[in-house]
């Protein structure tokens, strides 16, 4: 077997154990839509961010040790941009190769996880929130947009609006998972709006006026579904059924959590299964 198709094997494995896992999440069903090749690029990217997110969550290891393990990450990023191949990251050339994945938005990931390892994030403020949004989930949009065959411009106005409804809705939905962990999303401007004072994450989801502070980001989580929606009807571009299909996803789960609200205690808004395959027909085959 010649070294090139002994690597071909290997991301293959790779990519069907990363398919496997991702088995459970919520992107799984959209992602089974795409034709192999698109399917094979989006695995790719969900590999390369669940890795370096791992490495963002494992608060029990050092924080030197997690930077130096993230900016290995981008210097073997940068590698393959200049025509190498490192081992860690050669799944990631096909997609780059085939779709013109950036090098910029693939940093842009690396640089938000390391907004979790320099510090842990307790009630930032709008700007800061806003530049972690753009980083974690907005560039992860525009890395998907490029397999999705959209226009570089309606692509990004698309990851824009989805990033940050996708994200608000993460992270009202993880309120007391983050704040198990030490960490609080919740801007610092709306947490003081609505007159709350404490900000150890523990005492702040313990007090009932969060809800107050959740219902603003589920109504600003909204908007922005509907503008990724209205941008994606008005101008049509490439293969739409995935994007669209994560919206109503999500966009259903936020519905929820506005009915049930965010005063504790709380239950984790889920899906069932059922319903998933309702909207996948309605959404990702019909629709």
């Amino acid at each position: 077997m010649t070294a090139a198709l002994d690597q071909a094997v290997l991301d293959q494995a790779a990519l069907d154990a990363v398919e496997a896992k991702a088995s459970g999440s919520s992107f799984y069903a959209a992602m089974r839509l795409m034709p192999k090749a698109e399917r094979r690029a989006m695995f790719a990217i969900y590999a390369f961010c669940r890795q370096v997110d791992d490495i963002a969550d494992a608060d029990d290891r050092p924080r030197d040790i997690r930077r130096a393990e993230l900016d290995d990450w981008a210097t073997d990023l940068k590698r393959c941009y200049a025509g190498e191949r490192p081992r860690r990251i050669a799944f990631l050339a096909e997609g780059i190769e085939r779709f013109g994945l950036r090098l910029e938005d693939f940093l842009a990931v690396v640089d938000g996880m390391l907004m979790d390892v320099d510090a842990t994030i307790v009630a930032p403020d709008r700007a800061t929130l806003d530049l972690y949004i753009d980083r974690v989930a907005c560039a992860v949009g525009r890395l998907s947009v490029h397999t999705f065959g959209m226009t570089r411009a309606t692509g990004v106005e698309v990851a824009h609006h989805l990033g940050n409804a996708l994200q608000l809705t993460n992270i009202i939905r993880d309120l007391d998972e983050d704040a198990g962990i030490g960490r609080l999303y919740l801007p610092e401007e709306g947490l003081a709006a609505a007159g709350i004072t404490a900000r150890a994450p523990l005492e702040v989801v313990a007090d009932p006026r969060v809800d107050r502070v959740c219902r603003a980001l589920a109504a600003e989580a909204m908007t922005h579904f509907d503008e990724a929606r209205r941008i994606m009807r008005e101008r049509p571009s490439g293969r739409q059924r995935t994007p669209r299909l994560m919206a109503e996803v999500y966009a259903h789960l936020l519905g929820k959590m506005q009915v049930a609200g965010w005063a504790p205690p709380r239950r984790r808004a889920r899906i069932g299964k059922r319903h998933l395959l309702w909207l996948v027909l309605r959404h990702g085959l019909v629709g």
